[in-house]
């Protein structure tokens, strides 16, 4: 397990959002990034999570009171499945990606296929 600060962590989880093209981050919509020591207990070893309703499944009506989309990435997972520092930050930057593709409707077997998964 790498050891790394609270504080180390949010910056690679900062440094993997600013490795996304402003372009793409600005089409990016009532989406707040949140950082979790602990996967949920049914999945133990995830290491991010999308919690919302992709732009390609959002109707008319959405928007009209409704809460942000979560990402969630997962610390210590994370820190349990890297090997080191520099591991983590690509893990993280990976895990940004995967989650905010999962935003804009892109589901897990093309993001394998894309070498994103």
């Amino acid at each position: 397990m790498v050891e790394m600060t609270r504080e180390e962590f949010e910056e690679a989880v900062d440094d993997g959002i600013d490795s996304i093209p402003e372009e793409l981050l600005a089409l990016v919509d009532n989406v707040v990034i949140l950082i979790e020591d602990d996967a949920p207990e049914s999945d133990p070893d995830l290491l991010g999570l999308y919690d919302g309703i992709a732009l390609t499944d959002r109707g008319s009506e959405w928007g009209l009171g409704d809460l942000p989309d979560r990402i969630f990435i997962y610390m210590n997972p994370t820190l349990r499945h890297c090997e080191d520092a520099g591991h983590v930050r690509e893990e993280v930057a990976v895990t940004v990606v995967h989650e905010i593709a999962h935003h804009f409707g892109i589901d897990d077997e093309r993001l394998h296929q894309l070498g994103w998964g």
